[in-house]
């Protein structure tokens, strides 16, 4: 792969730019939440990134029908890789740290592994399931499992923790069904689809969030109208299509080394900017979780594209 990035540099420097961009929104989320109530953010960026999609979907639609049989199925990825994945990502990281959410973001691909396993009937080694345990011993330390067994353990962190972990659970469950209809449809229909139910899904919760608290969008500055444009122009849909871009001109192997540039720069960011702090417990958790994704997915070969669309 070294040769080919010297040769052919430009797809891996999309992809390198689209973990940049979202382990930047880690902290721009955590940020924008401070001025936007968490389903009335998510309605606005997804109802922005399907209009700005709209054009592009309504072309593709031109050329490809999509069947009402498939309905259901493309229904359902909305449904968890936007709505669930979203709504459990922004309650959660309102709750506990970026660099935290950032770290526990990783363990996908250790699920991908698991649901591999489980419902696909793939191949795991032994290699897999140490990894699959260090990466769950990881989490537990990082969620704070050792904090609540001394007492000192944050409530709101736990649960923020646990959202997140969630979070990842709905969007796998969202990739193992849309591995199906991206075998027949393209990538960007099947966003779309997502992004306007995702949409749709939110206007009740968002709705509410008014009627509980009518004066918020009076309350908004600079600062959150920023943070909007970059979840919905930056990680929604640039880095997605410089995603799939790079992804397309290279392996899914290579595109899943860069992920591991979401924390360090999540973390940098996080430490910076927002103050956070780098404990004992949380490297160490950090650290089984690296290596737990390391050997669970080691000599696995992974031939599905995995779909980004829903990155916060």
């Amino acid at each position: 792969m070294s040769s080919q990035i010297i040769t052919k540099p430009l797809p891996y420097i999309a992809l390198i730019l689209a973990h940049l961009i979202w382990g930047i929104n880690f902290v721009v989320a955590k940020v924008t939440l401070q001025e936007f109530p968490p389903m009335s953010l998510a309605l606005l960026r997804f109802a922005l990134a399907s209009l700005f999609l709209a054009p592009f979907f309504f072309a593709q639609t031109k050329k490809i029908k999509i069947d009402k049989k498939d309905l259901p199925a493309l229904i359902a990825v909305g449904v968890f890789i936007i709505t669930l994945n979203i709504a459990f990502f922004f309650e959660g990281i309102k709750r506990t740290t970026a660099i935290d959410a950032s770290v526990l973001t990783l363990i996908i691909p250790i699920l991908s592994v698991i649901i591999g396993w489980l419902y696909f009937k793939e191949k795991i080694y032994l290699v897999n399931l140490a990894g699959v345990a260090a990466a769950f011993l990881g989490a537990l330390i990082i969620i704070g499992l050792p904090q609540f067994f001394t007492g000192t353990y944050s409530t709101q962190m736990l649960l923020g923790n646990i959202l997140i972990i969630l979070a990842s659970i709905s969007w796998v469950i969202g990739a193992v069904i849309s591995k199906k209809v991206l075998t027949k449809y393209p990538s960007l229909v099947v966003t779309a689809i997502a992004f306007m139910v995702g949409t749709v899904a939110m206007l009740v919760p968002a709705g509410l969030e008014y009627i509980k608290n009518p004066s918020w969008p009076g309350q908004i500055t600079i600062l959150g109208l920023m943070g909007l444009t970059y979840m919905t122009l930056l990680s929604s849909i640039s880095a997605y299509f410089l995603f799939e871009w790079g992804l397309s001109k290279t392996t899914i192997t290579a595109a899943d080394l860069f992920q591991y540039i979401e924390p360090f720069i999540a973390a940098f960011l996080a430490v910076t900017i927002l103050g956070e702090q780098l404990s004992t417990s949380f490297l160490t958790g950090a650290f089984l979780i690296t290596i737990g994704v390391f050997l669970g997915t080691l000599a696995k070969a992974i031939h599905r594209r995995h779909h980004k669309a829903h990155r916060v």
